[in-house]
């Protein structure tokens, strides 16, 4: 929760007018990302409202912005069409309240998975994607908003046009006034900046705009253009449908709420990870985890879709000046506001004006500096840049991530599948001394370095700058005492660190030791 206390005037002020700015991004975001999942806007309206409004009191990061998304919204599809061939005889009417209804009960199991990963505290786990991962998230996304708006600026009947080159000059001829206005609104937004921080450039872009289109009469597409926004009525209490507790219903909605609870969470704590950098100061991972999944089950049981964190959304209230909860709780409560009670206020913004401040947004969260980087980066982690890139904008967001943290693991492994030793000999003994991590990437170079039959009677393995980090490593250790016990050879073990005896201890009779010293641990030929 926020303390009104601790904030300024300034503070007050920039957080209320970038919650403005940013309520009224949501709209046509909430709008479009309903279209995708094949519901009523209503949905998604009254999923930004509810997941905004929560996340913003619980969430993690102070001033993030969460609602309906596309990442989400895509999950939603597939869900959509496992309904339509489970009830083939519905129709149209039928079948829309009946994918609306799955998509409720599948917002709160998602929203129960979530709270249960944030309780167990397993939001830390964001730790694992590699810089490299995250700029390719971040690219991508990017990527993502900008074509996101593209539809937005094609031409009527699309379908009728062999080729791009005839869809864009037909979208010039038809939507020049569209381009002018985008164009304005990036000016605008670029370079107001420079001359007052008073009032975000984005929030004077549109009531200008507005303002001008509407009162000049001018014909371009608006908000109203989307959906029809007449007679919304605020949230209420959905009591699930008890037929779907069935186990042919069940089939569908448990595989779909998982994958939606992993996407969420993924873009959320991403998001997290980029404003961290922007801002300096570290959010908490697992509080957000609850806080959403918080959300997205009050959602669905007040008839909104699940949703996650938005970037683009956040990064337009973070560099508006919104840095504190208040803004994102001025965003979720205006949002509702506005759809409620300013209803034709909305439907009168140009769709031109939105996008061009998406456009920006795409352009203010694109990592320019990965593309210097990428020259000078290790193959590896170039690698892994441009796939998660292009993973996040053709797939999934979530197989992205994890593609990107597979990839950096195997390279990491392959990297450091070699242990080296350096051999010498005291009173009759020879001493193998170590260097490098001992697990199953390196078991093979480990075996390596051993001439059991040609070894003198004692040998001793000193891990002062190895340590075993797996069971596989454990079991090469016991292989290799058995070759020597077969020779009728004495293997000591020297300098075993606490984690590295607790690794042979958890391999129990597979890789028995002595204590010959406090310092020293033998495997030996009982």
């Amino acid at each position: 929760m926020f303390n009104i206390q601790n904030y300024s005037k300034q503070n007050i002020k920039n957080d209320i007018l970038s919650g403005a700015l940013v309520a009224v991004a949501l709209v046509p975001e909430a709008i479009a990302f309903s279209f995708i999942a094949g519901v009523s806007p209503i949905v998604g309206l009254y999923g930004a409202f509810i997941i905004g409004l929560i996340t913003a009191l619980l969430g993690g990061k102070p001033g993030m912005i969460s609602g309906a998304t596309g990442s989400v919204a895509v999950v939603f599809v597939s869900l959509g069409l496992a309904v339509k061939k489970m009830y083939p005889e519905l129709d149209a009417e039928a079948l829309s309240m009946m994918i609306l209804h799955y998509i409720l009960l599948t917002s709160i199991i998602a929203g129960l998975i979530q709270i249960a990963i944030g309780v167990m505290k397993m939001g830390k786990f964001i730790r694992l994607v590699p810089q490299p991962a995250l700029f390719g998230f971040v690219n991508g996304l990017a990527i993502v908003i900008a074509l996101a708006q593209l539809p937005f600026l094609a031409p009527s009947h699309i379908e009728q046009y062999s080729s791009w080159i005839d869809i864009i000059k037909a979208s010039f001829s038809e939507n020049y006034i569209m381009y002018i206005i985008v164009i304005i609104t990036m000016a605008t937004m670029q370079f107001l900046p420079k001359v007052s921080k008073a009032v975000p450039a984005g929030l004077v872009a549109i009531v200008v705009v507005t303002l001008v289109v509407y009162f000049g009469h001018i014909e371009t597409k608006t908000v109203g253009d989307l959906a029809n926004l007449s007679h919304v009525s605020m949230p209420h209490f959905i009591m699930p449908d008890a037929s779907f507790f069935s186990w042919e219903s069940m089939k569908i909605i448990l595989p779909t709420s998982f994958i939606v609870a992993l996407v969420g969470l993924i873009e959320s704590l991403l998001t997290l990870s980029v404003l961290d950098e922007m801002g300096g100061k570290r959010g908490s991972g697992n509080k957000e985890c609850v806080a959403l999944g918080v959300g997205n089950a009050s959602s669905g049981l007040f008839g909104g879709m699940a949703g996650c964190a938005m970037i683009g959304q956040s990064v337009i209230n973070f560099t508006s000046g919104g840095l504190g909860r208040l803004s994102s709780f001025t965003a979720a409560v205006l949002l509702i506001i506005l759809v409620v009670s300013f209803s034709g206020v909305i439907a009168a913004i140009p769709m031109a004006v939105l996008v061009g401040i998406m456009f920006m947004v795409s352009i203010g969260t694109f990592e320019f500096s990965s593309i210097k980087r990428i020259t000078h980066m290790p193959k590896a982690d170039a690698f892994v840049l441009v796939t998660v890139t292009i993973i996040t904008i053709f797939f999934d967001l979530a197989v992205a991530v994890i593609a990107g943290i597979i990839i950096s693991a195997l390279v990491f492994a392959w990297e450091h599948a070699k242990i080296f030793a350096h051999t010498a000999i005291e009173n009759g003994k020879k001493i193998y001394e170590l260097d490098g991590p001992l697990f199953f990437g390196s078991v093979t170079s480990f075996n390596e370095k051993f001439d059991v039959e040609n070894d003198p009677d004692e040998v001793v393995i000193d891990f002062k700058k190895a340590r075993v980090m797996d069971s596989s490593g454990a079991e090469a250790i016991d292989a290799l005492t058995e070759k020597y016990k077969k020779s009728g050879k004495k293997l000591t073990l020297r300098h075993l660190s606490e984690d590295c005896k607790k690794t042979l201890k958890t391999a129990g009779p597979f890789c028995t030791y002595e204590e010959d010293d406090p310092t020293y641990k033998v495997a030996h030929n009982v």
